[in-house]
């Protein structure tokens, strides 16, 4: 099965851990390796992999420091474009073209964002497969046999509708928010319209600081779905 360990999720930096019986990595690069290190127990340079979802310095801006410690990373052209990095450890992936890393096989597809932005279905050789989908208002996929799946739950409409009124959020981000972000009702109609039934843990990523109730979302994605919830 996989193992998914959080290690940073938000505006300020997200990385994640994801390990399996064959093949160990991370989904996203936007903090310090120092950082990784230490939330590893500085075992961080044995990783097989880095994913990239897309060049938004939060999830890309730390990538340099993956491949000076000898780590291959994989991310779409818009990536390699925005940062200018050329190694024999930058490889371009593209949408819904899958490829093979040791056990897992990987599959990136695109989902709407302000910039040029992927998914990831991750399987292993034994039949476990995971989703990893942030930084999206929608996925125009669905997904079925999913073992976990981490997905962004940034915000939810009575919040974010509550801190405009308020003055704490300009209308101009909430009209960006509503476009780039999954908001807590997305979230929901995006789980009732996948194959949940073997299904054993749903992570919910990237929720804001001020437009979130991370107690209320995971109470209420338990309730919806009765599976396992984690905020990361």
């Amino acid at each position: 099965m996989f193992e998914f360990k959080p290690i940073a999720s938000g505006s300020s930096g997200n990385s994640h851990l994801i390990k399996t019986d064959g093949a160990s990595g991370l989904i996203d690069i936007g903090i310090p390796w120092k950082r990784i290190q230490e939330a590893m127990g500085f075992t961080a340079s044995s990783l097989d992999f880095v994913l990239v979802t897309h060049r938004h310095l939060d999830h890309s801006g730390y990538i340099k420091e993956a491949i000076k410690a000898g780590v291959d990373v994989y991310a779409i052209k818009d990536v390699w474009n925005s940062n200018g990095i050329s190694s024999h450890r930058a490889h371009i992936i593209t949408s819904m073209k899958q490829f093979q890393i040791k056990n897992l096989t990987i599959l990136p597809f695109s989902v709407p964002h302000d910039v040029e932005n992927v998914g990831f279905l991750i399987a292993d050789d034994r039949g476990n497969k995971m989703l990893y989908l942030t930084d999206c208002f929608y996925s125009p996929f669905r997904f079925k046999n999913l073992t976990l799946i981490a997905v962004e739950c940034n915000y939810s409409l009575d919040i974010l509708k509550r801190n405009v009124e308020a003055g704490a959020v300009p209308k101009e981000l909430k009209s960006r928010i509503l476009k780039s972000h999954f908001s807590l009702e997305n979230v929901k109609k995006f789980l009732l319209a996948n194959d949940l039934s073997k299904v054993e843990a749903i992570f919910l990523l990237h929720l804001s600081d001020n437009n979130s109730n991370a107690e209320r979302f995971k109470r209420e994605i338990q309730e919806l779905t009765g599976k396992m919830v984690f905020v990361a």
